[in-house]
């Protein structure tokens, strides 16, 4: 049998409303409980700004570390701008604040990259961290593209900086680009380290992340095409009638998948 996976639980399983609510180590623990290895802290859930000071990122960060999880740090900022220019204030803010967590991750979104990485600049930022950074593809045709994605690590490659951070893969996210996601899986797979586990349900723009069956070929088929060691996110929500114990099955399901 393989090695069980590392399965992380993003609070936004949870529900948006019962993480700003309850705050996120709340969330935390439920997921130490349900038998996760980490948790993903989602920027955009704090409930207030001052929730993202170094000061309270080093505390929430040393709670959930004696939980005994580790931790992604992910934000909804882009490391490349709309006009396709790397995003250094965005890079520089999301390290620092990242750092502050203790993250193992910083993810953000790619954005709107077009030709050039500015490796060199990105790897400067990159220098004293403890981390490593990786991209997901969005739901947007900015940062969602699968040509993006392989002339990013193209780009980083001809700079000079092949393998100076890796990817997110969202397996749900490349259905709102009408990409199959084992089409975009066989040359992306060398790049991830991370994976978001979700399928997605409806049509057009109202479509939602559910969590994918037991026998669902096509959700297995991408995971088998994707590396076994990396870590494996559940960013479906949770049955709100039963949380503690959907927590608990999905997560030894994933481990094990």
């Amino acid at each position: 049998m393989a090695d069980a996976a590392d399965v992380v639980i993003v609070a936004s399983a949870f529900g948006t409303d019962a993480v700003r609510t309850g705050g996120h180590l709340k969330w935390a623990q439920a997921s130490r409980q349900a038998g996760a290895a980490g948790f993903e802290v989602r920027r955009e859930l704090f409930a207030d700004e001052t929730d993202a000071t170094p000061h309270n990122l080093r505390v929430l960060g040393r709670q959930i570390a004696e939980l005994g999880l580790w931790s992604v740090f992910s934000t909804p900022a882009s490391l490349y701008t709309a006009q396709g220019k790397l995003d250094a204030d965005a890079l520089r803010l999301s390290i620092e604040e990242a750092i502050a967590l203790g993250a193992r991750f910083v993810k953000l979104q790619l954005g709107g990259f077009a030709a050039d990485a500015n490796a060199a600049v990105i790897a400067d930022h990159l220098r004293c961290a403890e981390l490593r950074l990786v991209v997901e593809n969005g739901q947007l045709a900015k940062g969602g593209s699968l040509a993006q994605f392989t002339g990013l690590f193209d780009a980083l490659a001809r700079e000079g900086h092949g393998g100076l951070l890796g990817m997110t893969f969202d397996i749900g996210n490349w259905a709102w680009r009408d990409v199959a996601p084992l089409d975009a899986a066989a040359p992306l797979a060398a790049h991830v380290e991370y994976i978001h586990c979700k399928t997605v349900v409806g049509e057009g723009a109202r479509r939602f992340p559910a969590a994918p069956a037991a026998d669902d070929a096509q959700f297995a088929a991408v995971l088998d095409r994707l590396p076994r060691h990396v870590p494996r996110g559940i960013e479906f929500p949770f049955d709100t009638s039963r949380v503690e114990t959907d927590a608990a099955h999905y997560v030894a399901w994933l481990a094990a998948a």
